[in-house]
């Protein structure tokens, strides 16, 4: 029989992602298969699944930490913010609509059958679930017909882990303020308590320790020490975000749009001595960078807009001029083109002029595309010309179908949209162009590149070849060696990260009480 743990937060970025993983990871450690799951996740970060589906990108992460294949089941509801007070609404992988806050609230309820029948779904497959929460469980405006967590957790008779950060301060008020304002039987589903975050020496907290158990009435099942492993961020709430200035050698600035979305297709950079990525939201802060990214979007348009009034637009232009590579990720690639259209008022209608970087004309459409795509560089030139011909798989996930006449970028070996296979790509001829190429084929002009495909970044030595680039602009000579020491000849993204969620793993497992932790699976919500 299945066996569930839930993990609550008393805020957000509380650390709640980071410690699902964990479980995933010394679950499927200790022989377990084992699924994540996040009934309802609000994040601009996504993910597509083998069937053409989306997902949040946490889930899409803990489920790669618990070695299985990512579903939608794991996700179920996602919202994306179009605004302030509006959300896309994704239910089962696919977009249901746009809702504005209220509405989506008076709606909500009705969503309950879609995430009991996705849990049951991976119930019937996987030993343990691992369940993630949102936020806190005692925003007492919004708890009632509450879905996400402690709702969520009487549906699935789920025993909880309540985590709070010390690292923020007021660990005391967090834990024991929650404990408070619970209800009492939802109270009785707290299990243990989790200090999460803790720097210095463990020993100072053991009174802390002391403290809250007597006055909150839960065991303390672990003081997880602040763990440096390099894991995906699930939202703008992200710390890497913030920063501003460069640290390394190599300097690698994003354009921090205000509805920026997947931004971690970037982290890669970070992993290589040397290099810096940082977040720019103005253009005095943008500087004289050694490569610029345009980023992903949920909103191209407003954000097309906001960098044109704010200045970013043109000191991009002005750094594209003098020969810095600017790269497009998705929406970003949108905004290098001529023009954007939205006639069916996907994103509130419309024509605007891009960039003109690219030659590239945008039409959005009703229906989102959705797909899994690899394939090889196409004969690019630039400063980025030794990609071509090197392989690399990644996922789309966009409103808009661009149309260029510009040099392709990449040619599409395989796209899977919805679990059907798309036309093959390979070895079409330049003037044998069809719609489908020049849509997935992104572009180049000069030193301007361009595409749909988050991930790309990460596949094999494709970072790699741009570090090495970046650093021979300089006149340096980039040395392979990697952020652990280490030497390759290739970059292994994939290894990299599963020494990571290893690490993240021995980190918890050294300062939680698995036996504690197992007795509660065992016990679920029977007697503490």
């Amino acid at each position: 029989m299945t066996k569930t743990i839930m993990i609550q937060g008393t805020m957000s970025s509380a650390g709640k992602s980071f410690l699902a993983a964990a479980l995933c990871r010394i679950f499927r450690q200790d022989g377990y298969s084992c699924a994540p799951f996040k009934s309802q996740n609000m994040a601009l970060n996504s993910y597509v699944t083998a069937d053409g589906l989306e997902i949040g990108r946490a889930q899409a992460m803990q489920a790669e930490a618990a070695m299985t294949e990512p579903s939608v089941d794991m996700n179920p509801i996602l919202l994306k913010p179009t605004s302030d007070s509006a959300s896309q609404v994704i239910v089962n992988g696919k977009v249901r609509g746009d809702m504005r806050a209220a509405e989506y609230f008076r709606h909500k309820k009705e969503l309950v059958p879609e995430i009991l029948a996705a849990y049951r779904r991976l119930a019937d497959r996987y030993d343990i679930i691992v369940v993630e929460g949102a936020g806190s469980p005692v925003e007492l405006n919004l708890k009632k017909d509450d879905i996400v967590n402690m709702g969520l957790a009487k549906m699935l008779h789920a025993p909880v882990l309540l985590a709070g950060d010390i690292d923020r301060g007021g660990v005391f008020a967090q834990l024991l303020g929650t404990l408070a304002l619970l209800e009492e039987d939802e109270r009785a589903l707290v299990k243990g308590l989790i200090v999460n975050k803790f720097r210095g020496d463990r020993r100072l907290f053991d009174d802390g320790v002391k403290i809250l158990e007597a006055r909150g009435g839960k065991p303390v099942a672990g003081v997880i020490p602040y763990i440096d492993c390099d894991l995906e961020d699930e939202d703008s709430l992200a710390e890497r975000l913030e920063r501003k200035t460069a640290d390394g050698v190599i300097d690698i600035a994003v354009v921090r749009l205000p509805h920026i979305s997947n931004f971690t297709d970037f982290d890669v950079f970070a992993r290589f001595p040397g290099v810096s990525v940082r977040f720019a939201a103005r253009a005095e802060q943008l500087g004289t960078p050694d490569m610029v990214i345009l980023p992903g979007t949920k909103s191209t348009i407003a954000d097309l807009k906001h960098i044109r009034e704010n200045g970013l637009e043109a000191a991009v232009k002005r750094l594209a001029a003098e020969g810095v590579p600017v790269f497009g990720i998705c929406g970003g690639y949108q905004m290098l083109g001529e023009s954007i259209s939205d006639p069916d008022g996907a994103e509130g209608g419309g024509t605007i002029a891009g960039m003109g970087l690219l030659g590239g004309r945008t039409v959005f459409a009703k229906e989102k595309t959705r797909r899994r795509t690899e394939g090889n560089f196409a004969e690019v030139g630039g400063v980025f010309a030794g990609l071509s011909g090197k392989h690399f798989s990644g996922y789309e996930i966009h409103m808009g179908s661009t149309v260029s006449e510009e040099i392709p970028l990449v040619f599409c070996r395989k796209a899977v949209h919805e679990g059907e296979t798309a036309m093959n790509c390979i070895g079409i001829q330049e003037n044998e162009l069809t719609e489908c190429f020049r849509d997935n084929g992104g572009a180049v002009r000069g030193n301007v590149y361009g595409c749909y495909i988050h991930g790309i970044f990460d596949s094999g030595e494709i970072a790699e070849e741009i570090v090495k680039v970046l650093y021979e602009r300089k006149g340096l000579s980039y040395s392979g060696e990697r952020r652990d020491g280490g030497h390759d000849s290739k970059y292994d993204g994939a290894a990299y990260k599963q020494r990571q969620f290893d690490l993240l793993a021995d980190g918890v497992r050294q300062n939680l009480d698995m036996d504690m932790v197992y007795q509660i699976l065992e016990r679920g919500c029977g007697e503490r």
